[in-house]
């Protein structure tokens, strides 16, 4: 363990607990939920957990590493930040510290369109490594705009979001007010007044706003008229017509991010997409859908030499990743867990969140006497 590993906090979980503790209660279910009833949300980790792995003792084992290769960048450990709309309002700041933990850590960052830090301080803090979440303009002079900024700050990496045609329905949002358009009620300014820290951090960082839109959005809008206008200017819903010329124009690796299905899978190979993220939105966006791990087991056995597959959503740990993995994930993504981290910990949760996650996956290999991360498959039972 390094120094950024803190014993009082030696899980995800433990993570959690802290973080529903030191912010805001709207702030916390703005995080923690899913929509609908929450089942699939909770099926996604469940369905993860039901896969068993099997060690191999008596062997000649040389060690482990859990470095990897994708899109021909070799990381240190084969998971990654998500994209994760409004990460300051659940901790200030957060992006930043995400993105400081994620380049020192050699993994990627995704920035989200919809989050709370720009493009060009994305680039910055990462060195131009990091990858960046579209979420699709209306306008093509707007979605050309964001694009050029990505290309000129280095983005190795565009991941097109798929998978919100339309917003999910969660009801403690609309409780809280944190739908769109948004608003704040009393109850909002009551939990801010209960936790302090969390206020004092907003006022040093100002009030979170959607930072990469800024040059796109009018001045002196109220709540409401943010509401309608980000309505207006974006629109989740996808097909070959608003695809392709985003594929035309961008010359580095693109990702779709969202798929659930071998449909969408074979489309995104027939329109020249480098890889997919399996996802399911966290389960923020059908609480009838499937979870990501069974999608995935069946696209990752038809497609695996076809194109890059990864995945999000339900991981929590060492042993969910390594099981993720091990079903045909080449490389994984987690949003909820890191942003625990920082809600939890500040400065610190980003690096403490990484290396739990490393030092879990790290005793999983070498438990099972597996030599590298594409080996993981061979242990399945």
């Amino acid at each position: 363990m390094d120094q950024s590993f803190d014993t009082r906090y030696p899980s995800v979980d433990d993570l959690r607990e802290k973080a529903k503790k030191r912010i805001p209660r709207f702030a916390f279910e703005y995080l923690d939920g899913g929509c609908n009833e929450d089942i699939n949300i909770q099926r996604n980790t469940s369905e993860i957990r039901d896969i068993t792995l099997k060690p191999t003792y008596i062997k000649d084992f040389k060690g482990s590493s859990i470095k990897t290769t994708l899109f021909g960048e070799e990381y240190d450990a084969p998971f990654g930040v998500a994209p994760v709309g409004l990460q300051g309002l659940m901790w200030p700041n957060s992006p930043e510290i995400l993105a400081k933990a994620a380049n020192k850590h050699n993994v990627p960052f995704i920035l989200s369109t919809v989050t709370t830090m720009n493009i060009e301080r994305a680039s910055e803090l990462t060195e131009g490594k990091a990858w960046f979440q579209l979420y699709n303009p209306v306008e093509d002079t707007v979605r050309n705009d964001i694009l050029d900024r990505a290309a000129a700050a280095g983005c190795p990496v565009l991941v097109l979001l798929c998978d919100v045609p339309t917003f999910g329905y969660r009801p403690r949002d609309f409780k809280n007010g944190l739908a769109l358009p948004p608003k704040m009620a009393m109850a909002n300014i009551l939990q801010i007044l209960g936790k302090p820290n969390w206020a004092f951090q907003t006022l040093k960082h100002g009030i979170p706003t959607f930072e990469t839109l800024k040059p796109y959005t009018p001045e002196g809008l109220n709540l409401k008229q943010l509401g309608k206008f980000m309505d207006k200017t974006f629109s989740g819903r996808l097909n070959e017509e608003r695809i392709k010329p985003i594929r035309d124009k961008w010359k580095g690796k693109l990702v779709l991010k969202g798929v659930a299905s071998e449909e969408d899978t074979e489309q995104a190979i027939r329109l020249g997409f480098d890889g997919i993220i399996v996802s399911n939105h966290g389960g923020r966006q059908l609480d009838a859908g499937e979870s990501t791990i069974a999608p995935l087991t069946r696209i990752a056995e038809k497609y695996k030499d076809q194109i890059t597959i990864m995945m999000d959503s339900g991981m929590r740990s060492g042993p969910d990743m390594a099981r993720s993995l091990a079903r045909g994930a080449e490389f994984t993504f987690m949003g909820r867990s890191f942003m625990y981290g920082t809600a939890a910990m500040g400065n610190k949760g980003g690096d403490h969140t990484m290396t739990i996650l490393k030092v879990q996956l790290q005793q999983i290999m070498d438990q099972l006497c597996c030599e590298n991360i594409q080996d993981l498959h061979k242990h399945l039972i």
